[in-house]
């Protein structure tokens, strides 16, 4: 999930992305309150470099905006186990 915050963007299994995407969504809505607990949570749940890119960037940019904040793009199939991948991404 850290992976997702620092890079905005990142390739993995179709049930992963399914998996974490609601975890990412309800971070990013409890970042926009912009206090000191929520930033301590987001330590609690998060790396620190992840935690205050999500609380001074990421949660900023998407003040105004009400959800919504995750993309799924199914791609083709890994190659070697013909698992179903997608690309997650936050939206710009």
């Amino acid at each position: 999930m850290a992976a997702l915050i620092l890079r905005e963007k990142i390739t993995t299994t179709e049930e992963k992305a399914k998996e974490i995407r609601p975890l990412i969504e309800k971070s990013i809505t409890l970042a926009k309150k912009q206090d000191l607990a929520t930033y301590r949570e987001l330590l609690k749940r998060f790396p620190k470099a992840a935690a205050a890119k999500l609380f001074k960037d990421t949660a900023i940019r998407y003040q105004n905006r009400p959800g919504g904040y995750i993309r799924i793009i199914k791609t083709d199939p890994r190659v070697k186990d013909a698992a179903k991948m997608a690309v997650i991404e936050l939206v710009k």
